[in-house]
């Protein structure tokens, strides 16, 4: 029951502009979600991110999109409804045609990169966005990890409240620095010193 950062990907929701100083606790909020997107880079896992309606409440804190591989930009509350769950499974094979009736020398080699089916959750509106594109990746069969440090909402009873149902759901709730120490594994891991540094 420990995170592997060999399946895990980071989806990062709505850290927008416009709405952060609301959020309660946003700035540690926000703190630790640039340190798990800084972490995840390094050791090569997928970061992903999402915009609310953003016209309306502007684009994600700059430093974590420049860390995101792509923001996908959504008016449903839920990213999976526009997209999400699709940038987050491998490519499907290409169909090679009657290549199979080749003799096995002659067979281009099928490739296919290895599913990352651990999604590690973290965001705002806890109550809201963070919480229906969780549900929504549990039914589409992902395993689930929200990083409750780095989400909240606008005041602490609707985060809490979002945490008491994310659990009730089968979703694994987790830290900052457990996912951390997790995806390094040990102390001996190439990136080790470098991590550290960043958390200290």
């Amino acid at each position: 029951m420990l995170l592997d950062s060999f399946e895990s990907q980071l989806v990062l929701v709505d850290y927008q502009e416009r709405l952060m100083p609301a959020i309660f606790e946003g700035a540690a909020v926000l703190a630790n979600a640039r340190l798990l997107a800084q972490v995840a880079q390094r050791l090569e896992v997928p970061v992903w991110g999402t915009e609310q309606n953003p016209s309306r409440l502007g684009a994600n804190d700059t430093q974590l999109r420049a860390l995101c591989g792509k923001t996908l930009a959504k008016m449903q509350f839920s990213g999976v409804e526009e997209g999400l769950g699709e940038w987050l499974r491998p490519p499907a094979r290409p169909q090679g045609g009657n290549a199979r009736s080749l003799p096995k020398h002659l067979q281009k080699p099928q490739n296919q990169e290895a599913e990352r089916g651990t999604i590690v959750l973290a965001g705002c509106e806890a109550h809201v966005c963070l919480l229906q594109t969780a549900l929504d990746l549990v039914e589409e069969e992902f395993d689930v990890w929200v990083v409750t440090d780095a989400c909240s909402s606008r005041t602490e009873r609707n985060r809490d409240a979002a945490f008491d149902r994310l659990a009730g759901a089968g979703v694994e709730l987790v830290t900052t620095e457990m996912v951390v120490f997790e995806w390094l594994g040990s102390c001996e891991h190439p990136a080790f010193k470098e991590v550290l540094a960043l958390i200290k």
